[in-house]
């Protein structure tokens, strides 16, 4: 009793030093200076203060950084054994032996697997048996040693399975060094090609012959495709094709026939275009197989003599299924229709095999699987038994199989691996995430609700709580979403999770528009001028969750990352009182700024995400809602505020100037914190250790506000 005591007031005494301003006990928060910096466009001027930070050369900046560290380390300090022992909690459920399920490719069984203490993964295969002898083929923690950080970018294995080339990235700016290494011998070969994009690579037929991305140093995207002679030196390569456009994204692989090797450009959910070169004869010039237009999305897949084409044309939003025979391919009037447009349906993806056609669907939100006879066109659907989860095509690499290999998890339920018998409709789970420490599933209850926006839309919610957590409006709760580019976030397992539903947070998945959950639509509703739909779902979801007593203002917390902090810095713009704290991970928040500068990465091909602010309408509306432009006299949230200082995708200055500008407009006492890693990029850490470090600074900080670090 004595102990639980000493142990009150102790973290009462943190509660006052970390709600002051860290102005006394020597907590005295960083404050960087102001530099007025005029920007004019469109006769109307903005003054930035802290635009002096976009340089990350000047000694003056990574001062300023580390002293926003060392600040947030000293705040932390009363709590530092307590977010250790979480991180330990959380390492603690990882099986650290463990190892992913073999597919086979070829004569192999590939798999990755990681050893005891090992921080990367080791990429192993097996010779035609599942009892044959390992060959180990890359050891991620080998090639580690000696880096701050080491992420590999994919891999790719030549036709006689002898030469493997892959991406290394030591800097965490995604600008992978392309290797080749002899997989009979071990030798790595003598040329290395460096700023490749990751993953972006693809063997001809011949076993020498090599297609690679190189990306734009300024623009960080990759634009040119060059072809590589195994054993020759790089500069000898010979340019195969460049992307002229720099509001494209590229990239480059083999399609599952081996037929072809497919060079593919994508314009923001615009315009899309393929150039395919013939494996069998990589010295030719790739030839277009539909030129681009605007508003005329296209995807294909070979199967013996045709294509499968997965497309808008014809205003199907949510994209239809066409076929074509193989050498009428680039003329639409010869597509014929395979699956319909629904205004229901969003057909998301497909899987092809000798007897089988694999569609991804999404229904109401939730991903369905749909299996189709090739030949006698019966069909079926996979399914899964809950309200809320998340499925996918797994690695399907063989064509002449009944074998579908799947992907299955939900909030309750770990990632798990099936087999499915696509012609007999049996399957088997071949294996389910282990999670340590004595986890199970029943403890833990999920649920699918809705909460109507604003303007009449219903916004579907995922929510995970443990089994014993009241629903009476005292509960702590963590809302999280993402809402752009399209991007989905599912209903999906987390085992570090488990260390809040265990102390009584409930967890809620907001599915706003931005994402495409719900269609096509549900992606346009939440972009370009109709931006603000994102940010007013949440707080919609936010007050709902509110009013059916799942949390209540003083319990509630929100997060997000990347564009999902843009989505933070709004939504406290917006409404801070709904919120008790907020963490803005690597968020991107000076909107107008980043658009109107070109020679930032990545910016060019944003436009049509979020409009080029060189339009004056654009300009109008991005300033609207713009984090850092729209930070005003008032309360702000409990607040921690991540960066990495390598970031490619959302330059650390963003989140750097956003909470300089923040610390000198705020007029309450709550915490401000901003955390730069300053080995890392836009994913943080790259070992799965060092990674939960961060997921343990995050958590002791909502945790001990809502006073549950226990």
């Amino acid at each position: 009793m004595k102990k639980t005591i000493l142990l009150f007031l102790n973290l009462i005494a943190i509660k006052a030093v970390m709600a002051q301003k860290m102005t006394t006990n020597g907590l005295e928060a960083p404050l960087a200076q102001k530099k007025p910096f005029p920007m004019t466009i469109h006769n109307h001027t903005r003054i930035d203060d802290y635009y002096w930070l976009n340089n990350r050369e000047n000694p003056e900046v990574i001062e300023y950084l580390n002293a926003e560290n060392n600040f947030t380390e000293k705040v932390m300090a009363p709590i530092a054994n307590r977010q250790e022992n979480l991180f330990e909690e959380m390492k603690a459920r990882i099986k650290e032996k463990d190892e992913s399920v073999p597919y086979k490719d070829g004569s192999y069984f590939y798999y990755s697997k990681f050893v005891e203490g090992g921080e990367y993964p080791v990429y192993c295969r097996k010779y035609k048996s599942l009892d044959a002898p390992e060959e180990i083929i890359l050891d991620g923690n080998e090639m580690a040693k000696g880096q701050t950080y080491f992420q590999i970018g994919g891999f790719e294995v030549s036709d006689n399975e002898d030469i493997l080339a892959y991406g290394e990235d030591t800097i965490s700016r995604r600008n992978y060094t392309l290797k080749f290494k002899n997989l009979k011998t071990g030798q790595i070969y003598p040329e290395s090609i460096e700023n490749t994009e990751g993953g972006s690579y693809a063997w001809a037929a011949d076993n020498k012959t090599f297609f690679y991305v190189i990306r734009d140093q300024q623009t960080l995207l990759g634009n040119k495709v060059y072809r590589h002679i195994l054993g020759t030196d790089p500069k000898s390569d010979v340019l195969v094709f460049e992307e002229k456009n720099n509001q494209y994204y590229m990239g480059i692989g083999r399609m599952k026939s081996k037929k072809y090797i497919a060079i593919f450009s994508e314009q923001n959910g615009i315009a899309t275009e393929y150039q395919l070169i013939k494996a069998s004869q990589p010295n030719e010039n790739p030839k277009t197989f539909l030129k681009r237009k605007n508003g005329l999305e296209y995807y294909i897949e070979h199967f013996e003599n045709k294509f499968y084409i997965r497309t808008n044309l014809a205003k199907s939003y949510n994209y239809q299924l066409m076929e074509v025979e193989e050498n009428l391919g680039g003329n639409p009037k010869n597509w014929k229709t395979k699956i319909s447009h629904r205004k229901d349906v969003y057909l998301e993806g497909l899987e092809i095999f000798k007897n089988h056609l694999v569609l991804q669907e999404r229904k109401e939100g939730l991903i369905q699987l749909r299996i189709i006879h090739q030949k006698t066109n019966e069909e079926h659907f996979l399914d899964f038994g809950e309200p809320t989860y998340d499925a996918y095509i797994g690695t399907n690499p063989e064509f002449d199989t009944q074998i579908l290999r799947f992907g299955y998890n939900s909030m309750t339920t770990p990632n798990s691996t099936y087999d499915y018998n696509m012609a007999n409709k049996t399957k088997i789970l071949k294996k389910e995430q282990e999670v340590l420490g004595g986890f199970d599933k029943t403890n833990y209850k999920t649920e699918r609700i809705y909460s109507v926006s604003r303007d009449g839309v219903k916004v579907p919610i995922s929510i995970v709580y443990q089994k014993n957590t009241k629903l009476d409006g005292t509960s702590p709760l963590l809302q999280y979403a993402y809402g752009s580019y399209g991007a989905s976030m599912d209903a999906s397992f987390s085992s570090t999770r488990l260390s809040l539903l265990d102390r009584g947070f409930v967890y809620a998945i907001c599915h706003i528009r931005g994402g495409q959950e719900m269609g096509r639509q549900w992606y346009d509703d939440g972009k370009m001028f109709k931006k603000v739909n994102t940010f007013n779902d949440f707080v919609d979801c936010s007050r709902m969750l509110i009013e059916k007593k799942y949390t209540s203002k003083d319990n509630l917390f929100a997060m997000g990352g990347s564009a999902g902090g843009l989505l933070m810095g709004a939504i406290i713009n917006q409404a801070p009182d709904l919120y008790k704290g907020v963490i803005a991970a690597v968020p991107f928040v000076d909107v107008v700024t980043t658009m109107l500068d070109e020679s930032i990465p990545l910016t060019t091909g944003e436009f049509e995400e979020w409009g080029n602010p060189k339009n004056k309408a654009a300009y109008d509306y991005m300033l609207s809602y713009s984090p850092y432009d729209n930070v005003s006299k008032k309360k702000y949230p409990n607040m921690l505020v991540t960066t990495g200082l390598h970031d490619s995708q959302v330059q650390y200055w963003e989140p750097a100037k956003w909470v300089s500008k923040l610390r000198d407009y705020k007029t309450d006492e709550n915490i401000l914190l901003l955390h730069t890693d300053m080995s890392s990029g836009h994913g943080g850490a790259s070992g799965r250790f060092s990674a939960l470090k961060n997921t343990a600074l995050m958590y002791t900080f909502i945790l001990d506000l809502a006073d549950k670090l226990n």
